[in-house]
């Protein structure tokens, strides 16, 4: 059996992980993003987003005050599991007073605060049932200032992939510097009005310059991305070549009559991280 005790420190060490170390592939994003960078505001933002990280990473402290509401997704395969929802309530409380994690989770009428990240519902943890010999535990931060951002839209299936382009580039060009470019934009197309949003969130953990394995989503990323870098709105909203790093998407079989599209905008600290508990 996975204990209750085992996840609460997984969790704890996931999340810590998450606010202070960003990815590898993001990284190099942001690195290639500043070679090819010739706008002398675009410039000094990338570099101090790349000193910014160092720093973190130096004194062990969070990219960003913002250090999200940490949404968590389970891959549960055929292991017993001890408390699941509950070790991983406690690992978020722990990490929020040990790291430390700047308490974000209020009443949404009140405004009070829990101060510890945990509430009604939250964190939300997505559960997919694998048939695998342990338990995968991804712990994804999501800022708000990226997550306000994010848009969905019921289209006509008559829209086809011309709409589903207009849209996303459209919703990520009207976001002009609030979400901290550069960006990474995650898009869930099909599903239902709830599921595409999921979708997209979930595709935010894909790694950053890995192009979808199915040719025509590879080919709708490669053009959206294009398209959202020409219109110059670059780092910070200030110009530059690169307003976003990547755009991810998955794809949802649907109902005839629809075709739902969520956008979920995430700013430059794509950051999560992942753990697999076997069998104690």
């Amino acid at each position: 059996m996975i204990s209750e005790n085992s996840i609460k420190e997984a969790v704890y060490q996931l999340y810590k992980k998450a606010v202070i170390y960003l990815g590898d592939d993001v990284k190099s994003a942001l690195k290639e993003a500043l070679e090819v960078e010739d706008n002398d505001l675009g410039k000094l933002n990338i570099e101090a987003i790349l000193k910014n990280l160092e720093l973190a990473e130096e004194k062990q402290i969070p990219m960003c005050q913002d250090t999200g509401l940490p949404v968590v997704f389970v891959k549960l395969g055929n292991v017993e599991v001890e408390n699941l929802r509950k070790g991983i309530e406690k690992g978020i409380e722990k990490a929020t007073k040990k790291v430390p994690i700047r308490p974000n989770i209020v009443d949404p009428l009140t405004r009070e605060n829990t101060n510890i990240n945990v509430g009604d519902y939250i964190p939300p943890i997505d559960i997919e049932l694998i048939d695998e010999e342990y338990l995968e535990i991804t712990i994804f931060p999501k800022g708000f200032g990226s997550e306000n951002n994010n848009a969905l839209k019921m289209a006509l299936p008559a829209e086809g992939i011309e709409g589903v382009k207009d849209f996303v580039v459209q919703s990520v060009l009207n976001t002009k510097g609030k979400p901290c470019p550069p960006t990474v934009i995650g898009v869930g197309i099909g599903g239902t009005s709830d599921f595409c949003l999921k979708l997209a969130k979930k595709a935010l953990l894909g790694k950053v310059g890995e192009r979808n394995p199915d040719p025509q989503i590879a080919k709708l990323e490669e053009e959206i991305l294009e398209e959202i870098n020409n219109a110059g709105i670059g780092p910070m909203g200030l110009g530059g070549k690169t307003t976003t790093l990547d755009v991810k998407i998955l794809k949802a079989h649907t109902h005839t009559a629809g075709l739902p599209v969520g956008v979920c905008v995430q700013c430059w600290a794509d950051r999560h991280a992942t753990i697999k508990l076997f069998d104690e």
